[in-house]
This record gives C-alpha cells, structure tokens and sequence, in this order.
C-alpha cells in the first residue's frame, strides 16, 4: 500500500523531489569544500602557521558533515548500503512506530476530557443556530434532504418498505384491544345519535336493493313456490310482499320512536356495555380482528400504503415548492433561531452532544487507535521511507549543513587553544 502524507498534493512531489535534490547537493558541496580544503592545506609544503588553522578547521568540518551525514542517512536506509546496526531506522522501526504512534494519539488526542473541552469551545449549538436562522442556509439543508430521500428511495426496495409498513401498523394494531376500541366508537355514536343515521342508511340500502334485484327476486321465488300454484298468483304474492316490505321501511325510516327504533338502540347501548365488561365478548373482538390483519385485501392495502408514501415522500421531498419542503425549511429556520436566542436550549443540546461525543470517545478509542496502528502497518516499507524523507528530508539536509559549520568552528576553536597551551 503507497503511503501518502495527510494533505499531500501528489502534483507537488516532482517539486519536493527537486529540493531534496539540491539540499543534498549543497549539503554534499560543503562537505566536498572542507575537503579541498583539507587536501590543500596537507599538499602545502613547510606551511606557515596560519595553515595549521584552516587545516584543523577544515579537518573538522569534514569529520561534522560525515558524521551527520550518516545520521541523517541511517533514518532511511543503510549508509553505503553497509547493514549497519541500528540503521535504516524508519523501514526496520515502521511497525513499533505505528504501535507508538498509535498510542500516542489515543493518549494525547482521543483523551474524553480533550475531546469535550474542545467540543466546548466550538460552540456547536450557537453556531448551528446562527446558520439554520439564515433562510439560505435552510433552504440547503432542505435541498440536501430532499437529494437524501432520493438516494433512499432508490435504495430502499418496494417489499422492503411493504413488509415495514405492514409490520408497523399490523403491530400498532395488534397492540390495542379491539373491544375498548368498538366501546368508544358506539359511544360517540349514541351521543350523537348517529346509530340512527346508520339505522336510516342501511334502510335506504335494503330498499334500493330490492328495487334492483326485484327480477332475482322474483325467480327466487318461482323456485320456492309449488309447482303446482300458477304464475299468476306468484306474482300477486311477490308484488303484495314488496309493496308490504317497501311501506313498513319508509313508516320505519319516518317515525324516529318506531318501536323497532327503541329496540335498535337498546341493543346497541347494551353491545356497548358488553364491550367494556364481557371477556367472551372481547375476545371475540380480538379473534376479528386478527382475520381482519390476515385478510389478502387488508394486507394488499398495507403493500400500497407503503408505494404510496414512498411516492408522495420522494415527489414532496423533490420538489422545491412542496408543501413538505416549505414547512422544513420554515421548521429549520424556527429551530435556528430559537437556538440563536434560547440559552437553556443551547445548553440543553450541547450537553447532549458532549455525552454523545464522550460516549463515543470511550467506546471507540482503542478502535480509532488501531486503525492508526494498522495502517502504518500496512504501508508499504520501502515507499514509507521514502515518502516520509521526501516529506522532511530538505530540512534534515540542514542538520548536515550545520554539522559542518559546527564541526568547523570547533576545530578551529580547539586547534586554537591547544596552540595556546603549546606555546
């Protein structure tokens, strides 16, 4: 795996690589100065004594430039490609530099008191309200949200969101006692005398019915009726017992105290009564209830209630001018300024983003530190060397430059005072 340093532009590295290259070769320069110099100085016959001191001073150049010059070089690789111990640090040292790299950001870095305390400074929920007061800004996030539900309405499968919405309500469902529930209904009807106007309905829908199966009902009857009476009188029977039928419905759908009224209503107060207080009764109820969840129609219902609000959600959530989208954004706005001006909110919400924030901070560091650990340990050894001394190498090469500048004057100051004792 090719190590890259954070941040790295790999279009600067050809740049990097030139001024590696010339630190080397200004670094190598002196080196190779001090020893011309040197080399001079020996060459010079019967010498005066001045030449002592540029001997000595350029003698110790050259032993400070070779000596940080293997330093330097050992980081990286073998100097002189020799195995030398305790060279090539870097590659031989990758692994443990990652182990201790690693613990030193779980140390330094992923630490819950560091992590809170900079939490702390940033403010989050000012910030967050100031930028969700701005129209603009809600008008974004709103965007975004609406990109959001897009990709996940391409995710999520249709029989996945079927089987979701069929589990939710079925659930829902299952969870509230079906007895209460028809208790209640019944009630708000006998309040509002609404039983009668369901009463009426399903008069109006008896006599309509005859009406139009009036031929039906007409052949029901010849089947039924003796061979042997005629048509005739099946006929004056049927028509006597539809216009009877007919004219007991409307005396009973115009007389709001027909007796057969009060019984319809006793019976539905007393079914009412038996719905808070009767076990058989209710588990009845319950027994319906589950056929009902179970029936193919209900359940194809649940399947397009699903495609359904997956639809409308995906179109409102695209479409700018939605009511969905305005309410959001409007909603975004309202949050950020009450955020903007609220001081217990704020405090509120950043205190639940520090516990969140240190949670995760206890649960994940050693994980967050292995990762750092294993991907040092992934690079590859000899591009890490490489990369890293492309990276810092330049200014290393100033360690050689001073090595011989140091090395320089210290010869001279030592020739200098061994020539004073000597003398």
């Amino acid at each position: 795996m090719t190590f890259l340093h954070a941040g790295d532009d790999p279009a600067a590295e050809p740049d990097r690589r030139r001024q590696l290259r010339r630190a080397k070769g200004f670094a190598t320069g002196l080196l190779g100065l001090a020893a011309l110099v040197f080399l001079a100085t020996v060459l010079v016959p019967d010498p005066p004594a001045w030449v002592g001191y540029l001997r000595a001073t350029a003698e110790a150049s050259m032993v400070g430039a070779l000596a940080d010059w293997f330093a330097v070089t050992a980081l990286f690789r073998h100097p002189m490609g020799l195995p030398i111990p305790h060279t090539a640090i870097i590659p031989q040292k990758k692994d443990q530099l990652g182990d201790s790299l690693g613990q030193f950001v779980q140390a330094n870095f992923l630490a819950r008191e560091i992590i809170i305390g900079k939490l702390r400074t940033l403010e989050v929920a000012r910030r967050a309200g100031e930028w969700l007061a701005q129209p603009a800004n809600a008008k974004r996030l709103g965007a975004n949200a609406g990109d959001a539900a897009a990709a996940l309405s391409v995710v999520l499968r249709d029989e996945d969101l079927h089987a979701a919405v069929e589990q939710i309500v079925s659930r829902r469902i299952r969870a509230t006692p079906a007895a209460p529930v028809a208790a209640k209904v019944l009630e708000l009807a006998l309040e509002g005398g609404n039983h009668q106007v369901v009463f009426d309905t399903l008069l109006r829908g008896l006599s309509k019915f005859m009406e139009e199966n009036r031929p039906t009902l007409r052949d029901r009857l010849a089947q039924e009726s003796p061979w042997w009476v005629p048509d005739s009188v099946d006929d004056v029977v049927f028509d006597k017992g539809i216009a009877m039928l007919n004219k007991f419905l409307v005396e009973l759908a115009g007389d709001p105290n027909h007796e057969l009224r009060q019984q319809y209503d006793v019976r539905v107060r007393e079914l009412a009564r038996r719905l808070h207080t009767d076990p058989e009764l209710s588990a009845r109820a319950e027994a319906m209830k589950e056929q009902l969840l179970t029936y193919p129609a209900i359940r194809e219902w649940f399947a397009s209630l699903g495609s359904e609000i997956k639809t409308s959600l995906t179109e409102a959530a695209a479409d700018p001018d939605s009511e969905l989208r305005r309410r959001l954004e409007a909603g975004l706005v309202v949050f950020g300024e009450r955020l903007r001006e609220d001081a217990a909110l704020r405090a509120k919400l950043d205190g639940w983003l520090e516990r969140l924030v240190g949670y995760l901070v206890d649960a994940y560091r050693a994980e967050l530190a292995d990762l750092v650990t294993g991907t040092v340990r992934s690079w590859d050894t000899e591009q890490t060397s490489q990369k890293i001394e492309l990276q810092v190498g330049r200014d290393l090469q100033w360690i050689r430059v001073n090595g011989t500048v140091v090395g320089a004057l210290a010869g001279l100051v030592i020739y200098t005072v061994a020539q004073l004792i000597i003398r």
